[in-house]
C-alpha cells in the first residue's frame, strides 16, 4: 500500500470511522461538521478526499457526493490507524462469567461462545469445535459378542466414539478380553497413535493384533471425522442496510450453509487475528463481508476455529479485541477439558 500523509491518514480514518456508524457516505462538510480539530478548509478536504479515490483507498456511489471506503481502505484503516483496541474490564468480566456458567458439555459450550459473539459484535458468529490435531486414547473396551468375536469401542480424548467388530483365530473368554482392555488402557491412556507404536514391544502377537485395530480406529478418526460448526447471529447481520437486496442476503445465507467452504475460510494462526475483508478476491460469496478470526485450543494437541462475519462496515477494533479475547478463553478451557 502506498504511504500516506499524516493528513491523509487522518481524513481517510474519519471516513472509515463515520462510515462505520452511520452507514451514509461521508462528504467533506460532515468531516468539517463532525470533526471540529481538523483546522482545514473544506476544498482541502475535497481535494485529499479525491486523491484518496485516486489511490483506490475511496469510491463514491454514483448518486451521492460523499465517498465510502473501499476494501483498500478498510485494509489500511486496519492496518495503519487502527492501534489496539481492549475491551473494558466490564466487558471481559461479563463474558468470561458467562463462559465459567458454561462448563457443562461440548455442545453448549460452543453454541454459547456463538451467541456471545453474535451479541457482543450484532455479527453472524462462526465456531468449530475443537479436535484434536492427533487424536488420543481416553479409554476403550473389548466386549465378547461370541467365543470368537469382539466389540471394540474407542473413547477418544474430547469425547469422539468408535467401534469396530473383532474376529479371531481362536475362542476368547470374556475374562480375558477385560483383562487385556485393562491392560491396554494402562499403556495407551491419552497415547496418540506414535505413541502407542513406540510401546509395542512389551505385547504378545495377540495382542499386538487387537493394538493394529486401535490403531486403525485413531487413523479413521482423522480422516473422517470434520469439526462441526456452531453458528448464532444471521438474523442480526441480515439487518444491516447492505442486505437490503435479496442477492447478497442469499449469497451469504448459501455461503454459511457449505461445511466445506467454512472449514476453508476458518483456517486461522493459533495467536493472532486474521482479518478478511471484501473476500480478499478468494471468496466471491464474501465480496460485501468481513471476517474477524482466530484459532484457538493447545497448539499440537487440539484445536478450533472461531470468527465473526459482518458487512465490511464492521466495527473492526471493538471485532479482533472481542475476537482475541473470545479465543483466549476458549483456550484456557481447552487447556483445562484436555488435561484432565
Amino acid at each position: 500500500m502506498a504511504e500516506l500523509s499524516s493528513r491523509q491518514q487522518t481524513i481517510l480514518g474519519l471516513v472509515v470511522k463515520h462510515y462505520i456508524a452511520t452507514a451514509q457516505p461521508v462528504g467533506s462538510r460532515t468531516l468539517l461538521e463532525n470533526y471540529l480539530d481538523l483546522q482545514v478548509s473544506s476544498a482541502t478536504i475535497r481535494n485529499e478526499m479525491a486523491v484518496l479515490e485516486e489511490m483506490g483507498y475511496l469510491t463514491h456511489p454514483h448518486t451521492s457526493a460523499g465517498r465510502i471506503p473501499t476494501d483498500k481502505g478498510y485494509r489500511y484503516f486496519v492496518e495503519r490507524l487502527l492501534g489496539d483496541i481492549e475491551l473494558s474490564a466490564t466487558e471481559r468480566n461479563t463474558i468470561r462469567h458467562q463462559f465459567h456458567q458454561a462448563r457443562l458439555e461440548m455442545a453448549q459450550w460452543m453454541q454459547l461462545a456463538a451467541a456471545v459473539l453474535a451479541r457482543s459484535l450484532r455479527g453472524a458468529a462462526l465456531i468449530t469445535a475443537p479436535k484434536m490435531d492427533k487424536p488420543r486414547l481416553r479409554q476403550l473396551s473389548l466386549l465378547s459378542t461370541q467365543a470368537q468375536r469382539a466389540l471394540m469401542v474407542v473413547v477418544f480424548q474430547g469425547g469422539n466414539v468408535l467401534n469396530r467388530s473383532l474376529t479371531f483365530s481362536e475362542p476368547t473368554s470374556p475374562e480375558l478380553l477385560i483383562q487385556l482392555a485393562n491392560k491396554l488402557n494402562a499403556a495407551f491412556e491419552n497415547l496418540d497413535g506414535d505413541g502407542i507404536r513406540r510401546k509395542l514391544t512389551d505385547f504378545t502377537d495377540f495382542e499386538r493384533e487387537v493394538v493394529q485395530h486401535l490403531l486403525q480406529l485413531l487413523l479413521r478418526d482423522t480422516d473422517v471425522n470434520p469439526q462441526q460448526v456452531f453458528r448464532d447471529g444471521l438474523s442480526e447481520v441480515l439487518q444491516e442496510p447492505e442486505f437490503e437486496r435479496s442477492s447478497e442476503a442469499n449469497a451469504l445465507v448459501n455461503a454459511l450453509e457449505q461445511p466445506s467452504f467454512l472449514a476453508e475460510v476458518l483456517e486461522a494462526p493459533i495467536g493472532t487475528v486474521q482479518v478478511v475483508i471484501g473476500g480478499e478476491g478468494r471468496w466471491q460469496e464474501l465480496s460485501t463481508c468481513s471476517l474477524v478470526l482466530a484459532k484457538y485450543g493447545v497448539a499440537g494437541f487440539a484445536t478450533g476455529a472461531l470468527g465473526v462475519l459482518g458487512p465490511t462496515r464492521m466495527p473492526y477494533g471493538r471485532a479482533i479485541s472481542t475476537v482475541r479475547y473470545v479465543a483466549d478463553l476458549m483456550s484456557d478451557m481447552v487447556s483445562d477439558l484436555y488435561s484432565e
